[in-house]
């Protein structure tokens, strides 16, 4: 009995002892803090300011040793990937992008930390507190006007020069560029309202036959994927299309070499020059940290438009594939050329090619670097595939294509021949027959629908 009284004071004395080993928390005033209304700053400070911020709030048993040690870290991590004491100070687009990404953590339940919440119940994110910062950040206003130009040098006619993609410099965690990204399938597009943007989500070969084959969960070695930004501009017809090519960031799932990046390899390019987005390799952190809610989906975003039955929620988009086999050609097979949006009707539309058309889309060293009007030879089809849109479950801000409302297809024919033209629309996607002048017209319109800039 002696010895287990003296084991209990060893204990106690030792937990005192380490009650002493604790290093600070900074506290200090903001320096830049976030202007928001009142109702959001409230929202915040209730639910991210005790971590995310440079006030120092802990409860009475955050303040026990060796819980402290554990709070302290969670603390300064949080800090060093968002601090709303801080963040003023950042460009604008920047604090905009980080709210929308705090909302999305919200939203996906990844934020506060579940572990958090329940010893902080008070930090609980309600319904009522998710749709007050949604209708703050109000995505889909009109975008800027911007120059057509992205930076980067420019030929003598104005045109940018493109780069050679083989010159292009590794993001400085040691991720190459890969150069045939231009080639790869898409797999979704995405309309992005928080920033105002349009996205291309092209895969490799192994990524678009695991799309196929639903064999996603996790996703193959080899896997790669593009995800291709430009900004929006106004069309014609109050049509929003493909601007100033912005970035491309590429993804490679190798689960042994990046086992210490969820498994997969990262990397971000920007501007006509594609120069790395890192300062440092410590970059990386940003992409494992926005995608780590979505542990579940592999770390991936993308719901890939497949008609796979995959067993889990919201993984797969079947519903933008509902394309009939019966269709003369099978175009979500083919390359993407470009895509617009319709606000007025809130319908997406991409313009794919088979591999004569995407041959007739001008070489990428070309001057001009790509044509208003490409030059289709005999033998190229395109084909307009509108859908519907939803939001993005998985995003807040952005929306992805839903069921399919038409397929168009323009079949160029021999040299001085009037290239051919049908149409497929409604339930079903049954086959109409437009009087031959509005056939003309779409022909004309098809044909003159220029590709999206690549780099």
């Amino acid at each position: 009995m002696r010895t287990f009284g003296k084991l209990v004071l060893a204990v106690v004395v030792v937990f005192a002892v380490l009650q002493v080993v604790r290093p600070g928390i900074p506290a200090t005033p903001a320096t830049a803090e976030i202007q928001a209304a009142p109702e959001v700053k409230r929202i915040l400070e209730k639910d991210c300011y005790s971590c995310h911020s440079n006030q120092r709030r802990l409860s009475w048993f955050d303040q026990v040793v060796p819980a402290y040690w554990l709070v302290r870290h969670d603390i300064l991590t949080a800090r060093e990937h968002l601090n709303f004491s801080t963040l003023g100070s950042k460009a604008p687009a920047m604090r905009k992008a980080t709210l929308y990404e705090a909302v999305n953590m919200m939203q996906l339940g990844a934020m506060p930390l579940p572990d958090f919440v329940r010893l902080h119940p008070e930090a609980k994110v309600t319904p009522e507190d998710l749709a007050a910062l949604k209708s703050y950040l109000a995505p889909w206003s009109p975008p800027p006007n911007h120059p057509s130009n992205a930076p980067g040098s420019a030929s003598p006619d104005g045109s940018p020069t493109p780069v050679s993609l083989a010159m292009v410099h590794t993001e400085l965690n040691g991720f190459p560029f890969d150069p045939a990204f231009e080639s790869w399938k898409p797999i979704s597009t995405t309309d992005r309202g928080d920033n105002n943007t349009f996205r291309f989500i092209l895969g490799n070969d192994v990524a678009v036959k695991a799309a196929q084959s639903g064999n996603i969960s996790p996703w193959p070695d080899g896997t790669r994927f593009a995800k291709i930004a430009w900004e929006q501009e106004p069309g014609p017809g109050g049509l929003m299309q493909p601007g100033k090519f912005v970035q491309v960031e590429l993804m490679l799932k190798d689960a042994h070499r990046y086992k210490d990046t969820e498994g997969w390899g990262w990397g971000r390019w920007r501007g006509l020059d594609l120069k790395p987005y890192g300062q440092d390799a410590g970059f990386v952190k940003e992409c494992t940290g926005c995608h780590q809610p979505l542990s579940g989906n592999d770390y991936v975003y993308t719901l890939p438009i497949t008609t796979a039955k995959v067993n889990a929620h919201e993984v797969v988009n079947n519903g933008a594939a509902a394309v009939p086999a019966t269709l003369p050609y099978h175009p979500l097979d083919w390359g993407a050329i470009t895509m617009y949006v319709d606000p007025k009707t809130h319908t997406t539309t991409t313009l794919y090619g088979n591999d004569a058309a995407m041959r007739g889309v001008q070489a990428r060293t070309a001057i001009p670097p790509v044509p208003k009007s490409p030059a289709y030879p005999p033998g190229a089809v395109l084909a307009l595939v509108t859908w519907a849109q939803r939001d993005d479950p998985h995003w807040f801000g952005a929306r992805i294509p839903a069921e399919p409302q038409s397929v168009e297809f323009v079949q160029v024919l021999a040299e001085g021949q009037t290239s051919s033209y049908r149409r497929f629309a409604g339930a079903g996607l049954i086959e109409d027959h437009p009087a031959a002048s509005a056939a003309a017209q779409r022909i004309s319109f098809m044909l003159a629908l220029a590709p999206a800039r690549m780099p």
